[in-house]
């Protein structure tokens, strides 16, 4: 049911095609996130206006709101948010050990409380993936501990720990439609991480994950940690780098053998009024937009950029009408989605090399600042 191929190599840079009950995806691939079963401001027909062929969706999220069990008895995630594409979700882990002050760690799990209404809970292996079992996502992770990549000592208990819990989620998962993938740790140490990666390699999941990076270590911390891994990693196995999403990422991440990206970042910058653009990031709340007849990009095939200039786009900003956010959500989401095709067919001719270093010129202006809120 699961079947990854390698159609095409270029370097380390792959080409692909991974199999899954609800279609086929072409790898590389950028993910768009539904935390909460929705995208957010956007449809599935947006969706599908942008070629979005994977959307990742949250396991702690739905478990504490709307539930689960009730997602299950909707006919799981594709029916209950009407998305019927290929699906990933989380196991949980990245936002329970975010709640710092609120979770205590040991051996078997976690207890937390929630951040809606402080009620106590507890994951551990077993129940992130009857959770999982529940949503029916097409590809599932192992539950995982997500360290501070810059506390070595932790790090390696975090590591053992992530190792242990991979074992228990691969016996505790009774759904064979769904592909599990086991999760790489180990913070920015060199030796950890290769330990981590053949750990995980050895226990021939369909794909394996990337954790615990853009969670503060540098660019160049996450180039060494992937120049460590991925060579590590079996061929014919999907590699998932959790959390990443700026072009310069996708552009290094699939140079370092990775084919599958996800990130709330596109439309968390829209709702902050900033758009993908060659020139450089946009903050599209100046005032040199307000007679600005031009799209955000005039190369760009999107909706937004077909219909609407940057003046109108600046109007309903300065306005406070939703459909910005929209318009900036279609844009941002399309603008990866085609850089990774684009790098595609580059892998698939050969060419991507030389590629690479004008790429990352025209799209450097659009790297990772800080955005506040949610």
């Amino acid at each position: 049911m699961f079947q990854f191929t390698v159609t095409s190599k270029n370097a380390r840079a792959r080409a692909g095609v991974f199999s899954t009950p609800h279609g086929d995806l072409l790898t590389p691939v950028f993910a768009p996130v539904g935390t909460q079963a929705t995208v957010k401001t956007l449809t599935p027909e947006h969706l599908k206006g942008i070629h979005a062929s994977l959307v990742l969706s949250n396991t702690y999220h739905l478990y504490l709101r709307p539930g689960d069990e009730l997602v299950r008895d909707m006919g799981g995630l594709h029916q209950f948010m009407q998305w019927h594409g290929p699906m990933l979700t989380d196991s949980g882990g990245f936002q329970v050990f975010s709640l710092s002050n609120t979770r205590k760690i040991d051996d078997d799990g976690v207890t937390f409380k929630s951040h809606i209404d402080g009620s106590t809970h507890r994951f551990t292996p077993e129940k992130s993936i009857a959770i999982q079992e529940n949503l029916g996502a097409d590809i599932i992770m192992a539950f995982d501990e997500c360290s501070d990549p810059n506390d070595a000592a932790y790090s390696k208990i975090a590591m053992e720990r992530t190792h242990r819990w991979a074992e228990r989620s691969l016996r505790a998962k009774t759904r064979a439609d769904q592909a599990m993938f086991g999760i790489v740790q180990g913070g920015v140490n060199p030796d950890l991480r290769a330990e981590s990666a053949r750990f995980i390699a050895s226990l021939n999941t369909p794909g394996i994950a990337i954790g615990g990076l853009s969670v503060g270590e540098t660019k160049n911390e996450m180039h060494r940690t992937l120049d460590v891994v991925t060579p590590l990693l079996p061929e014919n196995k999907p590699r998932y780098l959790m959390g990443v999403g700026t072009p310069e990422d996708l552009i290094n991440g699939i140079a370092r053998g990775v084919d599958i990206f996800d990130c709330v970042l596109p439309t968390r910058l829209a709702r902050h009024h900033s758009a993908f653009a060659p020139e450089g990031r946009l903050n599209m709340m100046n005032a040199s937009f307000a007679r600005d007849t031009r799209p955000i990009d005039e190369t760009c095939d999107c909706y937004t950029c077909q219909t609407f200039t940057r003046a109108y786009i600046r109007h309903l900003i300065v306005a406070k009408e939703l459909l910005a956010g929209t318009l900036l959500s279609i844009h941002n989401l399309r603008a990866l989605i085609r850089l990774v095709a684009e790098i595609r067919s580059t892998i698939m001719t050969g060419t991507f090399e030389s590629h690479m270093e004008g790429w990352l010129a025209r799209w450097g202006g659009n790297a990772e600042r800080k955005v506040t809120g949610k």
